[in-house]
């Protein structure tokens, strides 16, 4: 009578996982005390916290081989180029040939190099944008630069309109639309996401296209993209018109307080929330004893100096009914 002998056989991927998850689990635990392990990078060893005990020695620097002390020396001896960015067409993966006529010693170049240089910067530009749709892209994002620039936007909502107006272009809504409308509508989006907001007026003042494009174009690209764009709040406007008037904090904390009052109050439905918030601050420097006039909230908050007498009185209104 034979014996049999029954085998257990492991598949090779499970026999590998097994070995990893033991070089993981060597790898951060000291296999003396079991204690967590740290890196050193100055001496370039790795020991364990409890006990001590030296795991590693002379580990791989992957860091640079210069030592910089400042951020001026950091970035003068880096040798990357700059992030990709989305406001430019090609994402910033080009290279462009500068404008000095130097070269590298800082020498000036003679007439018959300059104009072979001239000749490259010419194609150098053209060879960048490969096709109309590039071109157009280019225009696109120069235009909402200059947009942004002029309104004083920070660079993320630059960015974000860059990213709305390229999806636009992907998803072919373009078509019967100019390019100078769908980039202001992208920008208007941007930042009113970012909770900087501008008003559809100061964008119209910086903008190539009339008011009444921005609004139908505006409410197309959001409609079709599906933007998550809330109503904008009075309040993101008041630390700006209050810093462009010179008030001081109290009174910009005055009309945060007045707008919240009529906000409980529903003296917001229906309103502009520019208007409101022109009529916050006025109301606020009143309060304050601060010397401001209609007329210069006017022509900072771009609004009929109407309107603020108007809005004020329902504000100081909404804030007495909130204190009886």
């Amino acid at each position: 009578m034979s014996d049999t002998t029954t085998y257990t056989t492991t598949k090779p991927s499970e026999r590998e996982q097994d070995r990893t998850d033991e070089k993981q689990t060597e790898s951060v635990t000291c296999p003396e005390c079991s204690g967590s392990l740290v890196t050193d990078e100055e001496h370039g060893e790795t020991v364990c916290s409890d006990c001590g005990l030296v795991v590693e020695t002379d580990e791989i620097d992957h860091g640079p081989e210069w030592r910089a002390f400042n951020a001026s020396e950091r970035d003068s001896k880096s040798r990357v180029g700059a992030p990709t960015t989305q406001m430019m067409h090609d994402k910033g993966l080009s290279t462009n040939i500068g404008w000095q006529n130097k070269d590298a010693y800082g020498k000036s170049l003679s007439s018959s190099q300059r104009e072979k240089m001239q000749r490259l910067r010419t194609w150098n530009e053209r060879f960048r944008t490969r096709d109309s749709k590039e071109r157009n892209l280019k225009q696109a994002l120069g235009e909402i630069d200059r947009m942004a620039s002029a309104l004083g936007l920070p660079e993320n909502v630059r960015e974000t309109a860059s990213v709305i107006y390229r999806r636009a272009l992907s998803e072919d809504l373009l078509p019967g639309r100019s390019i100078e409308g769908v980039a202001t509508s992208a920008l208007y989006a941007a930042a009113r996401q970012a909770g900087t907001p501008r008003s559809l007026d100061e964008i119209a003042t910086v903008s190539r296209v009339e008011k009444m494009e921005l609004t139908r174009t505006y409410r197309y690209v959001v409609r079709e993209l599906k933007l998550e764009v809330k109503p904008a709040d009075p309040e993101q406007y008041v630390p700006r018109f209050a810093s462009d008037l010179n008030l001081s904090e109290e009174s910009s904390r005055q009309a945060r307080e007045l707008l919240q009052a009529s906000r409980e109050r529903g003296v917001h439905s229906g309103k502009s929330p520019v208007g409101l918030a022109a009529a916050a601050v006025y109301a606020a420097a009143l309060l304050t004893n601060e010397t401001v006039t209609q007329s210069e909230v006017s022509e900072v908050a771009n609004i009929s100096e109407v309107t603020i007498r108007n809005r004020y009185k329902e504000l100081l209104e909404a804030k007495t009914a909130e204190a009886n």
